[in-house]
């Protein structure tokens, strides 16, 4: 694949008003397609569709580099300006975070800024930024249960 390509993502909600409310003002996405059981989000280009279902926010986890990663969760990779602007807005928002704003694998290959959260039917959402873009797929140097 040489083209940029976008992801669709479609994930459970309990309630699409709060859902738009979420994506829309605190994460600024902008809405598409709807009916009265699903929403069209553009997450950065990428479609993520939030459809009204019985089951949603699975509460797993895994641990990493000294956190519980809620699994599953999806989310974007940023610029680490943008990641720091995401971070401050949410910040500012109060919003309660999964696991707050932080640099993982710091002075290692794969150093990462990482934050998680929650949208209001319980869907974890993760947004991180690399230092060095190079480090997307690096591995850290670091014990095989602290890679991420």
């Amino acid at each position: 694949m040489t083209a940029r390509c976008r992801f669709h993502l479609a994930f459970p909600v309990s309630d699409l008003e709060t859902t738009e409310d979420f994506y829309v003002e605190r994460l600024g996405c902008r809405t598409g397609r709807r009916s009265d059981r699903w929403i069209d989000f553009d997450l950065d280009g990428h479609q993520i569709t939030a459809h009204l279902a019985e089951n949603c926010g699975d509460r797993s986890a895994n641990p990493v580099d000294g956190d519980l990663v809620p699994v599953p969760h999806f989310g974007l990779i940023l610029s680490w300006n943008d990641w720091q602007q995401l971070a401050s807005r949410l910040e500012g928002l109060q919003t309660d975070f999964v696991i707050s704003p932080r640099v993982r694998f710091a002075g290692q290959a794969g150093e990462q800024a990482t934050m998680f959260l929650r949208d209001p039917s319980g869907n974890a959402l993760e947004f991180k930024a690399f230092r060095d873009e190079s480090g997307v797929f690096a591995l850290p140097d670091t014990a095989p249960e602290k890679s991420g």
